[in-house]
């Protein structure tokens, strides 16, 4: 249960650094590009993907599969279904609640970080 809850905040580290690359990415995207704000979320969210994996591949669940690319392709299929989490959380609390956009989009991250440790402990880096 320890090795458990040390990969988990290891995972959330790396999630938190994760946020900083989307929401670097989306910002950019969607301020200063004029990107529409769900393409450019999903953007953000891709940008986050690849160094995401890259990181809990290396530091999180030491992973030394040698088949990266079907391993990065399970990781993808996880954060694939976490992003249409994440824009449906956001399209639900953004448009239809009314909610601030970012503040939106923080929840929905939040929400979906449980998703994505859950899949990715029992699917992609399962030992």
């Amino acid at each position: 249960m320890q090795e458990l809850i040390i990969k988990f905040i290891k995972f959330g580290i790396v999630g938190f650094s994760g946020v900083g690359v989307d929401f670097g990415t989306t910002w950019l995207c969607k301020e200063k590009m004029g990107i529409n704000r769900y393409l450019a979320n999903s953007i953000g969210f891709s940008a986050a993907v690849i160094s995401n994996y890259i990181l809990n591949r290396l530091w999180t669940f030491h992973s030394t599969d040698p088949g990266i690319a079907l391993q990065f392709g399970k990781f993808l299929v996880v954060a694939l279904v976490g992003l249409g989490l994440n824009n449906a959380i956001l399209f639900w609390l953004h448009e239809q609640k009314g909610k601030q956009f970012y503040f939106s989009k923080l929840l929905a991250t939040a929400i979906v970080m449980l998703w994505n440790f859950g899949a990715n402990y029992l699917f992609t880096f399962k030992s």
